[in-house]
């Protein structure tokens, strides 16, 4: 599934990939279809070693996982101020997080970024970069 994407803009790339994420997670039961219309099945998504979802999370199944175990953890997750460019296959995006920790009912906000590799229109690589991960620790303690 190889789509010409070079008309799509990185806000293009991001809605398509959020829209999927967000009906994968109002979903009882894991639809790797569903994930494999924005997420390419060779997907890794890289988060960092001190959070409790860290790791490489690899193939659809593993991007699925990752958002299972979001969901459990956050009982909020909101975006503010997307923005976005792109330089040809690679997305930059910057926005703030507001996270509300299940555990602890704690509310974060914080800047976040992530640099987004996409191949055919379908992300196939992300590294997310957190603000404060102690922070993040701290609230899920």
């Amino acid at each position: 599934m190889t789509a010409d994407t070079s008309g799509l803009s990185a806000m293009d790339l991001l809605d398509r990939m959020f829209a999927v994420e967000l009906r994968f997670l109002q979903q009882d039961e894991a639809d790797l279809d569903l994930l494999a219309t924005a997420f390419h099945p060779d997907v890794v998504v890289h988060e960092p070693a001190s959070l409790p979802y860290a790791g490489n999370w690899r193939g659809l199944d593993g991007i699925g996982r990752l958002f299972r175990t979001m969901r459990e953890t956050w009982s909020d997750l909101s975006v503010d101020g997307l923005q976005a460019a792109r330089t040809g296959d690679v997305v930059f995006m910057t926005c703030t997080l507001r996270l509300t920790a299940r555990s602890s009912g704690r509310t974060l906000t914080q800047p976040f970024a992530e640099v987004l590799r996409f191949e055919g229109g379908r992300l196939i690589e992300g590294t997310p970069f957190y603000f404060d991960t102690a922070e993040i620790g701290s609230a899920l303690a």
